[in-house]
């Protein structure tokens, strides 16, 4: 699938693809192919909310999206401060698309610090519509404004709307018995209703959520319901927006099925459960709660009628030391954390390692060290998920792309830990576990078979003809142990950290069996199956073909893919592959490799994968970094890549 590829300022000129004129008397309607849209304001404004509702409604509109979200890492950060400002991006569009967007063509400020904080990444032209009513001196002091923007020409390059938001909602309900700091909170629902009138987005799903998340409180459902519709009836209303935008459907962009919005938490969480549904075993969650890994508790524990269950331990220790008996147990076992809940189960995630049992690590990664930025996204645990534990414990590690890939990925480790007796490391991020796009729900035909056979009788024979069972006798093809359910007859074994014998599993001291099974372990894993790495080059073969690759892994796949684009559109020749299987790497990857003079890898850390692919193919890669919290720009990568190709 193809789509149109430019800067944010050519985005912002192309965006305009016709105009239909409406007979007089009546605002005008204009046609775009896509827009980008950041609602910006206090953590405790409403913004992530804004932002969800009218993702949804774009998602059931039928548009590509992409979203961002924002937000402070304190629960309620001080009110009017820079360090206070929470934030929602969306880009949708008419084609497929692959990032929340670089630059806002429509920024929503609730107030002074909302400007502030984000006026630098909105292009000129771009439309703000700013909250009026918080513009107050004190307010605009305490972010640093000697004069208000408003009034000091210093926006004058922007289209700006100025509206008292909080005025007019509180106006609007009136009728209401609220106190004025009860309904000032609509104000959220206010400004949703405004862009809903502004880019015909439906309305019907955001009643119905107001009407079911206030059902105990109908007053609230009411009143949020009128400040949504009051918002809509100012826009059609007011000769300030005189000019309405239009989104079509994105009918090209997917295949047919039945498509809902997704997070990539809960895409995890989805997939967890069918992974489950798929290998015939009960699903065990053994967790503590860390941002931004902390949703995927809250969904599975809402899904026991799928055999799932759900334990909040006290610690990241004994939540790990939980799902590492379930899976001695038999279930399909999962731990999940962030990076520092990693560092405390690493002493666990090697006993895994040393009893061969299928455990799934969900790492949703976020800025570090220590708690760094916890509501803030980086790719730093590469090396971690690689090396983190004593000795030699090699761990398989598979990386998802987008927050729907998030489904698959969570299929495959549980392919591979099940198939393998292995526990494995999923690295999610901040950015693909709060982001969200368009996700084909698949048939249930299409997931893969994921049934093991439990150990049932003895396996072995020992010199005297009497029959045992050995567990870690192991399978020839795989190098898999036998998994033996506590409580079957004859199954009994010995389990623990100390070095096992090989095939009898009896606790070994000896040297030469300890090499045996460390160099046993690790080609266990250097064997699993993967698939080869694909390349998206289209000048393979060809007089002109790309001299320059770019490698990628994780959540850089949207900005990357959408950086080539924009390459190729102006005449650039550059391939790209992007990695899933980070451990053992794709067999072709050092072929892959060979065919070009430059290899580019963009990462959110000082250079994790480049280290990995100089070391073990002596690859001159280029490392191209960034870790602020925030994902790459499509441009920023664009210019870096350009660099790469004429350097």
């Amino acid at each position: 699938m193809t789509s149109k590829v430019s800067s944010p300022t050519e985005q912002a000129d192309e965006a305009v693809v016709g105009e239909q004129r409406k007979p007089p008397g009546t605002k005008d309607v204009r046609r775009l192919d896509r827009v980008i849209i950041r609602f910006a304001g206090d953590s405790g404004d409403g913004m992530q909310l804004a932002g969800d509702r009218f993702t949804s409604e774009t998602a059931s509109f039928g548009n590509d999206l992409s979203t961002l979200p924002n937000f402070p890492a304190e629960i309620r950060a001080p009110a009017g401060t820079l360090p206070g400002v929470s934030s929602f991006q969306l880009h949708f569009a008419d084609h497929d698309i692959l990032t929340p967007g670089d630059a806002p063509n429509v920024l929503v400020a609730m107030n002074p610090a909302a400007l502030k904080a984000n006026i630098a990444d909105v292009p000129r032209g771009a439309e703000i519509i700013v909250n009026t009513d918080e513009f107050t001196k004190r307010a605009m002091q305490k972010v640093g404004y000697a004069a208000n923007p408003l009034e000091d020409g210093s926006l004058d390059g922007y289209n700006v709307h100025p509206v008292p938001l909080t005025t007019m909602t509180v106006e609007a309900l009136k009728e209401f018995e609220l106190s004025r700091k009860e309904a000032e909170r609509s104000k959220n629902m206010f400004a949703l209703g405004l862009l809903s009138w502004m880019y015909h987005r439906p309305t019907e799903g955001t009643e119905k959520f107001l009407r079911t998340k206030f059902a105990r409180k109908p007053d609230i459902a009411a009143a949020n319901l009128a400040a949504f519709r009051a918002g809509w009836n100012f826009g059609e209303t007011t000769e300030d927006f005189a000019v309405s935008y239009e989104v079509a459907p994105a009918s090209q962009a997917f295949p047919t099925g039945t498509y809902r919005n997704i997070s990539g938490n809960l895409a995890l969480s989805y997939g967890l459960i069918a992974a489950s549904r798929q290998a015939d075993l009960p699903l065990y969650l053994g967790s503590y709660p860390i941002t931004p890994a902390s949703d995927i508790l809250h969904e599975l524990s809402r899904h026991k009628n799928f055999g799932v269950r759900t334990f909040q331990a006290e610690d990241e220790i004994a939540g790990i030391g939980a799902a590492l008996g379930a899976a001695f147990g038999g279930s399909l076992a999962v731990t999940t954390t962030s990076g520092p809940g990693v560092a405390l189960k690493s002493e666990t995630i090697g006993l895994a390692v040393s009893l061969e049992l299928p455990l799934l690590v969900i790492d949703i990664q976020r800025g570090g060290p220590s708690t760094g930025l916890p509501t803030k996204t980086e790719q730093a645990d590469l090396l971690q998920a690689m090396y983190g534990r004593n000795g030699e414990a090699p761990v398989p590690i598979v990386a998802p792309r987008t927050p729907a890939d998030c489904f698959d990925a969570a299929m495959e480790a549980a392919r591979i830990a099940l198939t393998y007796r292995t526990p494995v490391l999923l690295l999610s991020d901040g950015y693909l576990a709060n982001g969200s796009e368009p996700w084909r729900v698949p048939e249930t035909d299409e997931l893969p078979d994921l049934r093991v056979q439990f150990a049932q009788g003895p396996n072995h024979t020992l010199d005297d003809g009497t029959e045992v069972f050995w567990p870690y006798k192991r399978d020839p093809a795989t190098l898999a142990r036998p998994w033996a359910v506590p409580g079957t007859p004859g199954l009994e074994h010995r389990i623990g950290g100390i070095e096992k014998q090989d095939g009898s599993g009896n606790i070994s001291y000896d040297p030469a069996n300890h090499d045996f099974m460390v160099r046993t372990r690790q080609a266990k894993i250097d064997g699993i199956d993967v698939p080869d790495l694909e390349v998206d080059d289209p000048t393979a073969g060809t007089d002109t073909a790309a001299n320059t690759l770019v490698l990628g892994w994780g959540s850089t796949y949207g900005p990357i893919t959408a950086a080539v684009r924009r390459l190729r559109a102006a005449g650039e020749h550059i391939a790209q592959a992007h990695l899933r299987h980070l451990n053992p790497f794709p067999r072709n990857l050092g072929a892959v490799l060979g065919r070009y003079d430059k290899v580019v890898i963009p990462e959110m850390n000082l250079g994790q994968l480049a280290t990995l692919v100089r070391a073990r193919y002596l690859v001159d890669a280029h490392s191209y970094n960034q870790v602020n919290g925030m994902p790459f720009k499509a441009e920023q990568l664009a210019a870096a890549l350009k660099e790469a190709i004429d350097g």
